[in-house]
């Protein structure tokens, strides 16, 4: 079959100079095995696999020869270093487009903020086509090959993506794969009865099988969308609906579904698109009997996937949005077989949830506890870092490590639950109750950083204290997400302390999803006094930008080296460390708003014999106990001192 499949593809590549020819059957054959491995224990026991593979291929030679030239000369490159991604000076930026500059065109006028805040990735939230009214926040597609119009055109996308690509900055896109909305050409077409593309979903004549599966499905909105499965009046069929009513699942287990998306997936990254945030695909593969999650054709999919980028659009990375256990997550960075070959990137949601947990708690144990078994990744990948995302916080905190710490784990999530609502006395922070579910006890958190961190209860208080604090909070968080290893994420905002927005409120479409609470416009005046160093926008805004340089300046943090949590016993500094050719370095982070004493032996037993901050870029020297000192909320990353440059004179 690969050699058919050479033959073919190099029949339909002669229009292109030899070159490129020979380029892409050489990507086609180093590929071919991560590519038919992972197509075919979803696909393989059809009798049509082979001719289903050809026409793949096929496919794929039609987006390469489409690939604008300077997007080939981009694949060149990163080929050349297909680590890009893990340099230490990758630093992350979230945004929705209409929030932060209204549309796609005004955008590249923002772009020196970008550059001033040391941005070199730039994640756009979601922009495709979607249905109109509620469309959970974009994630409702209705046309994977259209930009929605308010905010521009695919040639506006284009354009954007040549503009960041000058700026050295990459541009990151939402690939929604487990479903589409309700309104999608597909769906639409299902609904008038195409047998060709209800087969696209998971519909069914009656409760039969929606009541056998629901048997052992979990709830993802229980307040607003309860149960997994929606009745379709028009096309008298039952749906499978996981997330809204509006929001049917693909089935994955026709290869016809496979198509079409690899297909997207490679027309987007043909306008510039360099990552791709694959949403959702914990829930690709459906199996009865299961909490259809995490099943394995659902990584063998993401495999293939990945073959298929690699083969045509190399300079192109996939991150894997699974929010799922650490033993469950690490897969979709590739394990075992699929060592490396699945996904580039993936969320650290524990090291969100844990940054929460003991800022309320001011105890690192639980956390050094579990990051400190938190599986290791493969080295060619790499953990995207965040403080908090377009959604809400949910608290992913083991009942099992709580125990090993002496807690109860729902005595501790209820916990976590009061105090980021500002129920818990003497709670700092300023969030909001999401999805309770009266069921399992489970409540999920809204709120923007400054808000949970303090910044919105100062503020009302017009106590500078308890904004120092805050302010405190906030960067200890920065400091924990650029160092602790990965690509760190920041969300637009964030970086000036922007506090809750509740116009939403106003909004019939967003009224009943507080999340939007914390999805607040750019505030371009406060922006713009960032460079005030007596506002909370500027002492923010300063800090994150030191941290930035501090980051970019220090080798030890590229994500290819690794990272390790050390539980020395103190229950207040969480402390880790990375390993690198250079040597180590050790990260140091004070969780209470009260000074910290860490000894100096735990650095020399790293090798160290002096010690240098590299945060502050200063000498560090133990006092006269042999301690290091932590400022409250205070972070150090703490190395050997560097050696001179000899080549700097």
């Amino acid at each position: 079959m690969k050699e058919r499949a050479l033959t073919a593809a190099g029949e339909w590549l002669l229009g292109l100079p030899e070159r490129d020819r020979d380029i892409f059957l050489v990507r086609l054959s180093r590929y071919w095995r991560d590519l038919v491995e992972g197509l075919r224990p979803p696909y393989g026991g059809r009798e049509d696999f082979e001719a289903f593979v050809i026409g793949l291929v096929e496919s794929l030679t039609e987006s390469y020869v489409a690939r604008p030239e300077d997007l080939k000369k981009l694949d060149l490159r990163r080929m050349l270093e297909p680590g890009w991604f893990q340099d230490e000076r990758t630093v992350g930026y979230v945004l929705y487009t209409d929030l932060f500059s209204g549309d796609l065109k005004s955008l590249p006028e923002r772009l020196p903020y970008l550059r001033e805040l040391g941005v070199t990735y730039l994640h756009l939230m979601p922009l495709l086509a979607t249905r109109k009214g509620e469309n959970d926040g974009g994630y409702a597609v209705s046309d994977y090959r259209k930009v929605e119009p308010r905010l521009g055109t695919l040639d506006d996308l284009r354009e954007v993506c040549r503009s960041l690509r000058e700026a050295g900055i990459s541009l990151c896109l939402d690939l929604v794969l487990n479903h589409t909305a309700r309104e999608h050409e597909w769906a639409a077409k299902a609904r008038a009865g195409e047998q060709e593309y209800q087969e696209m979903y998971l519909t069914f004549p009656d409760r039969k099988l929606p009541d056998a599966y629901e048997a052992t499905l979990p709830e993802v909105f229980p307040e607003t969308s309860p149960g997994s499965f929606t009745y379709d009046a028009e096309m008298g069929r039952w749906v499978w609906t996981t997330f809204e009513s509006y929001q049917w699942d693909l089935d994955w287990s026709n290869p016809k579904v496979f198509c079409e998306m690899a297909g997207v997936l490679l027309y987007l990254a043909n306008t510039g698109v360099e990552v791709f945030r694959l949403d959702a695909v914990a829930f690709l593969w459906k199996r009865l009997g299961t909490d259809c999650q995490n099943q394995p054709e659902a990584h063998d999919l993401l495999q293939a996937l990945r073959a298929c980028s690699r083969i045509v659009c190399p300079a192109v990375v996939h991150k894997a949005e699974a929010i799922v256990s650490p033993d469950d997550l690490v897969h979709y960075l590739g394990t075992g077989e699929r060592h490396g070959r699945e996904s580039d990137l993936a969320y650290h949601n524990s090291l969100m949830v844990h940054y929460w947990s003991s800022l309320a708690s001011r105890d690192v144990r639980l956390a050094s506890r579990a990051l400190a078994r938190f599986p290791e990744k493969p080295s060619g990948t790499a953990w995207a870092t965040y403080l908090r995302g377009h959604d809400d916080i949910g608290w992913a905190i083991t009942d099992e490590d709580a125990a090993a710490v002496g807690l109860s784990g729902f005595a501790h999530r209820a916990f976590l639950s009061d105090y980021y609502s500002g129920s818990f006395p003497g709670s700092h922070a300023r969030g909001a109750v999401y999805q309770e579910n009266p069921l399992t006890g489970d409540r999920r958190i809204s709120g923007t950083l400054a808000s949970l961190a303090g910044v919105e209860a100062a503020l009302e208080a017009n106590d500078e204290r308890l904004l120092d604090l805050a302010v405190g909070r906030i960067l200890l968080g920065y400091a924990l997400m650029f160092g602790y290893g990965g690509v760190p994420l920041m969300y637009m905002g964030d970086e000036i302390s922007l506090t809750n927005d509740r116009s939403y409120l106003k909004d019939p479409r967003k009224a009943r999803d507080n999340r939007w609470m914390h999805r607040p416009p750019m505030d371009w005046k406060k922006a713009g006094r960032r460079s005030d160093p007596r506002g909370v926008e500027g002492r923010v805004f300063r800090g994150v930008v030191e941290l930035v340089a501090a980051r970019k300046r220090t080798p030890h943090l590229n994500a290819a080296a690794p990272t390790h949590v050390l539980e020395t016993g103190h229950p207040h500094v969480l402390t880790y460390i990375r390993s690198h050719p250079l040597g180590t370095l050790v990260g140091l982070h004070n969780f209470t708003e009260d000074t910290q004493y860490m000894n100096a032996g735990l650095l020399r037993h790293q090798g160290m014999e002096e010690f240098y901050d590299r945060i502050s870029a200063s000498p560090l020297r133990p006092d006269w106990k042999d301690d290091l000192v932590l400022s409250p909320y205070g972070s150090l990353w703490v190395t050997a001192p560097p050696k001179p440059d000899p080549h700097i004179h």
